[in-house]
């Protein structure tokens, strides 16, 4: 399994979470009720992630902990050639940058769709 695929696959699930739950709410909740409503009107595939978020946040989470693994399972993993371990550095720091982004959106899409609403209800 491609590492780096994984971790790109983690950023793009995140990015669904977070766009599905967490861009909305903070919308309603800044007062931006009206631009939510266009936003719906003009992505309306933000409906459809909404109704299966659980499923969504659940795949996402299993990702993104696959992604962990994989990255510091092969993380002293470099080339002894001084060109390709350069490379190899900067790609995994690219790399490492990408999956904490990640996890980040997921937190923020979790705490938006989950843990808020239970707060304020």
């Amino acid at each position: 399994m491609n590492k780096n695929l994984v971790i790109f696959l983690s950023l793009f699930t995140s990015s669904a979470a977070l766009l599905c739950c967490a861009l909305p709410a903070l919308l309603v909740m800044l007062g931006f009720g009206s631009v939510f409503a266009a936003l719906i009107a003009n992505l309306p595939w933000l409906v459809i992630l909404s109704k299966y978020k659980v499923l969504l946040f659940i795949v996402s989470g299993l990702i993104l902990i696959l992604a962990f693994i994989l990255f510091y399972r092969f993380a002293d993993h470099c080339p002894i050639d001084k060109k390709q371990a350069i490379y190899c550095r900067r790609v995994k720091k690219f790399s490492k940058f990408i999956l904490y982004i990640s996890a980040i959106f997921y937190v923020i899409g979790f705490s938006f769709a989950f843990i808020l609403p239970k707060l304020l209800g």
